[in-house]
């Protein structure tokens, strides 16, 4: 599969990707765990059926320490017992989040309890700014058929300054 568009030879495209890039530090950097932003990349990624983005953060998640067992269980997090109810609680946000189309009222209140519960103010800023980073991410992926399998870790480390 080849992409549509190269985003990597097009001055906007690079422009752009290196602010979007830069924003994503201020994530990276916040007190939200690093697993955890990992697996709430990767249930967004598989949402939105973006090859390229659930390589990039399967192997990016790998490369800092996560077991293959939880990895593997990410698109079935609800019957799996990996998972601390802190990073169920931001899985389902990140599946609500993405879903926004399927529910009237988006992220529902039970959801938005159990996020309350786990996570302090600047932890909640960092997931809800994830969940829309990467929801972005996918969808400029998607639409160009960006193909997934060539991520190395670490790859785009140059594009942030």
């Amino acid at each position: 599969m080849d992409a549509r568009f190269n985003l990597f030879d097009n001055e906007i495209a690079l422009k752009f990707g290196k602010r979007f890039a830069n924003a994503s530090l201020v994530i990276d950097q916040s007190p939200l765990p690093k697993a955890t932003q990992e697996l709430v990349k990767i249930r967004a990624s598989q949402i939105n059926g973006c090859g390229f983005c659930t390589d990039m953060h399967t192997k990016d998640a790998t490369a800092a320490g996560e077991t293959p067992v939880r990895l593997n269980l990410v698109a079935a997090w609800r019957e799996a017992t990996v998972f601390t109810e802190a990073e169920r609680a931001a899985l389902a946000l990140s599946e609500e989040g993405t879903r926004l189309a399927d529910a009237h009222h988006g992220v529902s209140d039970e959801t938005w309890a159990q996020v309350r519960k786990h996570y302090d103010d600047d932890q909640i800023a960092a997931l809800v700014s994830l969940v829309a980073l990467i929801n972005a991410a996918n969808r400029i992926n998607v639409i160009v058929r960006n193909p997934a399998g060539s991520y190395e870790p670490g790859m785009f480390a140059s594009m942030t300054s």
